[in-house]
């Protein structure tokens, strides 16, 4: 068992958004924290706008695969974040639960899911501001 904190991230197609914030969090938080994302229903692929936007600021997600979201992936994890996934993802006492409205990149050129990582970057520092309140001081 591992004493650093594990967060999820889950959208439908575990494609765009929670793959953006997984390599967020992984490149901002490094290996302070466990990583992983998932979706309802996962895509083939990982949205090549999401690849190229995320490509822009430095973080290479290109090898990186939708998964499915699994009862384990929710009860290993202590910060769950939904993205749009609704009310698919299993809820467990003394989980913490957070539901980021983010714009659905699919479909997108790389121009509109610029605005969409620079905000999951914004949520991303909060998180990790709540994650590891020494890093303030």
């Amino acid at each position: 068992m591992s004493d650093k904190p594990s967060v999820l991230f889950v959208c439908v197609h575990n494609a765009g958004r929670s793959q953006m914030a997984a390599g967020w969090l992984s490149h901002l938080a490094g290996d302070r924290v466990e990583v992983r994302s998932a979706g309802s229903a996962p895509a083939d692929q990982v949205n090549p706008a999401a690849v190229e936007a995320m490509k822009e600021v430095g973080i290479d997600i290109t090898a990186e695969k939708p998964k499915i979201l699994t009862f384990d992936a929710v009860e290993a994890s202590d910060v769950c974040i939904t993205m749009g996934c609704g009310d698919v993802c299993p809820v467990f006492p003394g989980k913490r639960y957070l539901d980021w409205k983010l714009d659905d990149p699919a479909g997108q050129g790389v121009e509109a899911v610029r605005p969409i990582r620079d905000e999951i970057k914004t949520r991303i520092e909060g998180l990790i501001a709540e994650l590891f309140p020494e890093d303030g001081k």
